[in-house]
């Protein structure tokens, strides 16, 4: 007979192997190959998942618990924030930091007013500064590019105002309640004289610009100096080179005016033309190597920027009228309004309109010649007896008349004769003699000795292969 005891423990046996079936039973649901016992493959993930578990439980801990040392220790726990007082800074040093100047730049139509009013400054302060006559005067003729400095502070009151009185000097205004101080800064400037040159190139505006000339340089070196000798419109090839030495003025390191041409040259299609400048009877002129003027009776192109559309020719089939005659003239094409020069010093012999010419000038030059200006749009302010300069503007290009197209037709005559305004010889002017000479010889020897300098070095490599083929 069983006693309690050993029915008990009998028991608990047969829910540990009902346990064990029951561990058998899960795991072979969830592991198919498991036959009751583990292989290698199978103790191999699991001691791989235990260290995983091991190294979780290290790391863990570490990133949810930080370290502390002493000091951090110390400073846990209630903070106290303590506002300080700082001293205010002197104006003085922070204009010493910070640059409180306002600089505006005047435009076209713009007065001191109207600049007031756009930095909304009070007038009553603009009349306090234009109290003194010579700041009102300086101040009233303000011209567009020219700039203004307004020292403004932070409340919007103006402290201070300056303005270029000229290159050298900068007047500063400084407003201390009802007075104006004023102190005149002197800004030395300094003279270089510079060599610029180049290749045409696909064009000598732009070619120049690239090199450092200025737009109005360019302008001279093309409309004063050789235009009597180059047409800029049909002669210049991509190759020809330029050289011209100009002045420029410098002040604190800013190029602010580029001067005169001093020397140029221009090699067009091998063939050198060179320019200096030289005063003689008190007036600037440009002389070549042999102290002859480069201005001539006549210029070559009564317009800028233009082409020619039509030459001087024995036969021509007229573009309207369709019959072939002689064209006895050259035609310039040009956009409407595009002022029209007077080829010489000339007296004005006709201004009105002349059949198949349109709107017409004559001009009479003396010594029997005398040039024709046809098609124009409108007549300058010129009247018939009237004497007028070489480069006088006589009128404007048109249309008027038997055109096509808008065009300045010019025509050159002789003793009545008509004449190729392009090829026409006219005889040189008279070179420098005497002391002159020997004066612009002494003063031209330096400008060309640093132009042939400059090209020596810039030149070489574009020469070497020529000399190659050559050789």
């Amino acid at each position: 007979m069983s006693t309690p005891e050993s029915r008990s423990s009998r028991r608990a046996r047969l829910e540990k192997v009902r346990e064990a079936a029951l561990h058998r039973k899960v795991l072979a649901r969830h592991l198919p190959s498991f036959n009751g016992r583990w292989t290698r493959r199978q103790w191999a993930h699991a001691s791989l998942f235990a260290t995983l578990g091991a190294l979780l439980a290290a790391i863990v801990p570490a990133f949810s618990t930080p370290a502390m040392d002493p000091l951090h220790a110390a400073l846990k726990g209630p903070r106290t924030t303590l506002a300080l007082a700082l001293p205010a800074l002197p104006v003085s040093r922070y204009r010493n930091v910070v640059d409180t100047w306002q600089l505006v730049t005047v435009e076209s139509g713009q007065t001191l007013g109207s600049l007031f009013e756009d930095l909304d400054l009070p007038s009553s302060t603009m009349h306090l500064l234009l109290e003194d006559k010579d700041t009102r005067a300086a101040l009233a003729r303000l011209r567009p590019g020219d700039v203004l400095g307004f020292d403004i502070t932070a409340n919007h009151q103006l402290r201070g105002l300056r303005y270029d009185r000229d290159e050298t000097h900068r007047v500063e205004l400084t407003l201390a309640g009802d007075e104006v101080h004023e102190r005149v800064i002197e800004r030395p400037t300094e003279i270089r004289t510079v060599v610029v040159s180049g290749e045409v190139g696909k064009s000598l505006f732009w070619s120049a610009r690239r090199q450092g000339l200025s737009g109005k340089a360019i302008n001279q070196l093309t409309d004063e100096i050789f235009k009597y000798d180059i047409d800029f419109s049909s002669d210049v090839v991509s190759s020809d080179r330029y050289s011209v030495v100009v002045d420029q003025v410098w002040r604190e390191g800013e190029l602010i005016r580029t001067g005169d041409i001093q020397a140029a040259t221009f090699t067009v299609r091998g063939k050198p033309h060179l320019a200096f400048r030289f005063d003689h009877d008190g007036k600037a002129e440009y002389f070549d190597q042999d102290g002859r003027p480069l201005k001539k009776a006549f210029i070559r192109m009564p317009v800028q920027y233009t082409r020619i559309s039509s030459r001087f020719s024995s036969s021509r089939k007229h573009p309207i009228l369709g019959r072939t005659r002689a064209h006895q003239g050259v035609d310039f094409a040009a956009p409407t309004g595009t002022p029209v020069m007077a080829a010489g010093n000339a007296r004005v012999a006709f201004v009105g309109w002349k059949g198949g010419y349109g709107r017409t000038v004559i001009l009479d030059h003396g010594r029997g010649y005398t040039t024709l200006y046809g098609h124009m749009s409108r007549f300058g302010k010129e009247r018939v007896g009237q004497r007028i300069g070489q480069g006088t503007v006589i009128g404007y290009v048109g249309s008027s008349g038997l055109a096509t197209g808008p065009h300045l037709h010019y025509e050159f005559r002789v003793n009545g004769a008509h004449r190729n305004p392009l090829a026409v010889t006219m005889p040189p002017p008279e070179p420098l003699r005497g002391q002159a000479l020997a004066a612009f010889r002494a003063q031209t020897s330096q400008a060309l000795a640093k132009i042939r300098q400059v090209e020596d070095v810039i030149f070489a490599k574009a020469d070497e292969p020529k000399a190659d083929k050559k050789a």
